[in-house]
């Protein structure tokens, strides 16, 4: 071979290097543009999974149930924070009303929730009753001798009364059976309000009234209290707690996945356990 021969094919050799050099350039840098694809696009599915925060207003009577709701949600659902208001169904509509912010709403009576529905404040479809509880009459664990019934809150040995106030379910409730048994200033002197049903249980088990009146589910988890009876048949309208996801909710699916939650047969058994009947 000729050395002109030689130089030729090395020059044949060096253009096919370099044309592998510029092949295997072009399948790197779409590998590496496929992958940047891949990593911009769990970035953006990371933030479409960030954490969603429900605020959630409850009736006091609901706080431990819906502590232990909210810890089984959690298991299935790490994305979801869930942040309560405990209080009086009273207190929280009328702070709902102010714009207090709110995704879910669980009432101890249907006259809140209804005032919300016609006041146009709940996410349409979304209004469903829920639970059902009793109203019974307690004593100090160590107390009470002298109470077998309603009726003996007339005794005079009985000085302080706790109930619910105006606002509270429980009181308007608690109204309504002393209504029903035509109670006057004779008992009405001794009542002493509370803002909510875990107000008028912790003055019973403090021995700080002699007899108050609250649900059969708060009743139940109070060792420190007894129950003397529940309230007599057909003396108040039955009591239901409803639910419903709020209208200016910035969370809607996430409202309505937490609300179907609490109605499931796994909620259920968690509702039966704190002694509430569900619907």
């Amino acid at each position: 071979m000729t050395l002109c021969a030689e130089q030729k094919g090395e020059a044949f050799l060096k253009k096919i290097f370099i044309l592998m050099m510029v092949l295997l350039t072009i399948i790197m840098t779409g590998c590496m543009g496929e992958s940047g694809s891949d990593n911009a696009k769990a970035v953006n599915d990371k933030e479409s999974k960030k954490q969603a925060e429900l605020h959630v207003a409850a009736a006091a009577s609901l706080t431990d149930v819906m502590k232990e709701l909210a810890e089984e949600y959690s298991k299935e659902n790490p994305d979801v924070t869930i942040t309560f208001n405990f209080g009086s169904s009273g207190a929280l509509q009328q702070a709902i009303e102010n714009g207090g912010q709110t995704d879910i709403f669980y009432s101890a009576g249907k006259k809140q929730m209804d005032a919300l529905d016609k006041a146009g404040l709940l996410a349409e479809g979304t209004k469903k009753d829920l639970l059902i509880n009793e109203v019974v009459l307690i004593v100090p664990a160590d107390g009470g001798q002298d109470l077998k019934s309603f009726e003996d809150l007339k005794k005079k040995s009985i000085r302080k009364i706790a109930i619910g106030g105006e606002g509270v379910p429980v009181g308007q409730y608690t109204q309504e059976i002393f209504k029903s048994l035509k109670f006057g200033e004779e008992v009405e002197m001794k009542e002493v309000l509370g803002t909510d049903v875990r107000q008028v249980l912790s003055w019973i088990a403090g021995c700080e009234a002699d007899a108050g009146v609250v649900y059969a589910t708060d009743a139940a988890i109070n060792k420190d209290v007894r129950v003397i009876c529940k309230a007599p048949e057909g003396s108040h309208k039955p009591i239901i707690y409803p639910a419903a996801v709020l209208k200016e909710t910035k969370n809607l699916e996430e409202a309505k996945a937490f609300l179907a939650f609490t109605g499931s047969e796994k909620a259920k058994k968690i509702f039966q356990k704190y002694g509430f009947e569900v619907k």
